[in-house]
């Protein structure tokens, strides 16, 4: 079943009170791991060093005796630790909260679930709004560079807190779809599955050209103050003018259609520059509310983070290397932000490699967002793709291979 029509990366439930139901993991509770201690600084991928690093992380289902029914679910672009279920006292759903819980795609009955908010984050994790202790003050711009790798790299720290030596997969869509991509880079022998869906191996012209003007119109804001704005505010204006385009890019032309058209919020044009159309309200809507959760220097630094991915030719599998990591590669057919070809660069890369690669391109009419709404469909694919995972990894374990 469809769910409802969504913004990427965020659940809007201001009007929608959460029940829990057999199918949710119910109430949960943000965790916290810190590393990189003075003395321990991380090393990231720019030569720059940071820490300490907090990282901020949930869990869902049960972590199994041998510890071999992790999985990593990897959140885009402006997601967090919170992927599904609700926290107390609150109603507002987990970004992947269709996708996992008892009975669901991730089925929580089988397997042990992992989300954590990437470090330059907002929602937890270190990034440019946390102090920095060389100065008592939000790092702003000084906070380092961080590249997908770094963001995995932290990842890798928590895993270790958690004791799972490999993880039975990771899996996640756009920049999450990164992340899993890096995690077989970095990691191969870590991981016996990925998942990557909606994503790329690395960005286009016309993908960071997107990103880098919803950069510009964060920094053309005079209340962005070069980034240094904590004690004064956001820069409301500029932030959500760079969600706005961002929203624009997650959705299709035929989803656009059928949920605005070309009506009119009042009924009659207001011969203005007031929003008289109701594509343009929703736009307005989003905006407004994005400015209310998420760090205007955090986008910036994300944003560039994606830019800077490049996972094509031999990166994501040197040769000579042989890998065992299988792959479930999943995009969608009106996805423009993402389209499919760049799915299918990924798939033709590992059959190359001589991977295990099955590739699968929905027909959504959702575009981007499609990845958060085609729950039906997605399920059906990844409850099989783990099943058969899980039951080899388990013959694997018991021979010993």
């Amino acid at each position: 079943m469809r769910g409802k029509f969504i913004g990427e990366y965020f659940k809007d439930m201001t009007t929608t009170n959460y029940t829990a139901t057999n199918s949710s993991v119910g109430i949960v509770e943000t965790q916290y791991y810190t590393y990189a201690e003075r003395g321990k600084e991380h090393k990231l991928e720019s030569g720059d060093t940071l820490g300490p690093i907090t990282l901020a992380y949930e869990t869902y289902g049960e972590l199994n005796a041998n510890k071999s029914n992790a999985i990593l679910a990897l959140h885009a672009l402006s997601g967090d630790a919170h992927a599904a279920g609700v926290h107390k006292g609150q109603d507002n759903a987990g970004w992947w909260d269709d996708m996992i819980g008892p009975g669901k795609a991730f089925d929580t009955n089988r397997y042990f679930v992992i989300c954590s908010n990437i470090i330059g984050g907002c929602k937890g994790s270190t990034g440019p709004s946390s102090i920095n202790p060389a100065t008592g003050k939000p790092y702003a711009l000084d906070f380092p560079f961080i590249t997908v790798a770094d963001m995995v790299h932290a990842q890798r720290h928590l895993i270790d807190h958690l004791g799972i030596e490999r993880l039975l997969c990771v899996s996640g869509g756009s920049m999450g779809g990164m992340q899993a991509l890096q995690w077989v880079a970095s990691y191969p022998e870590r991981v016996r599955s990925a998942i990557p869906i909606a994503t790329a191996l690395k960005h286009s012209p016309q993908q960071i050209a997107f990103n880098e003007v919803v950069r510009q119109s964060i920094m053309a804001d005079p209340a962005w103050r070069e980034g240094n704005y904590y004690e004064y505010g956001q820069p409301e204006k500029g932030l959500s003018v760079a969600r706005m385009i961002g929203h624009i890019t997650f959705m299709s032309d035929q989803s656009m259609e059928e949920k605005f058209s070309r009506r009119l919020k009042s009924g009659k044009f207001s011969f203005g520059f007031d929003p008289d159309f109701e594509v343009e309200g929703y736009l307005h809507y989003r905006g407004a509310n994005f400015v209310k959760r998420f760090d205007a220097n955090s986008y910036l630094y994300i944003t560039k983070a994606f830019d800077y991915f490049d996972l094509s030719g031999k990166k994501l599998i040197p040769h000579g290397k042989i890998i065992d990591t299988r792959f479930l590669v999943i995009s969608f057919k009106s996805d423009w932000l993402y389209p499919s070809y760049q799915s299918q660069e990924i798939v033709r890369l590992l059959k190359r490699r001589h991977v295990d690669a099955t590739y699968c391109e929905l027909n959504s009419t959702y575009g981007h967002d499609a990845f958060l709404v085609e729950v039906e469909e997605q399920t059906t694919l990844i409850t099989h793709f783990l099943d058969k995972t899980f039951n080899g990894y388990l013959v694997v374990d018991r021979y010993g291979i």
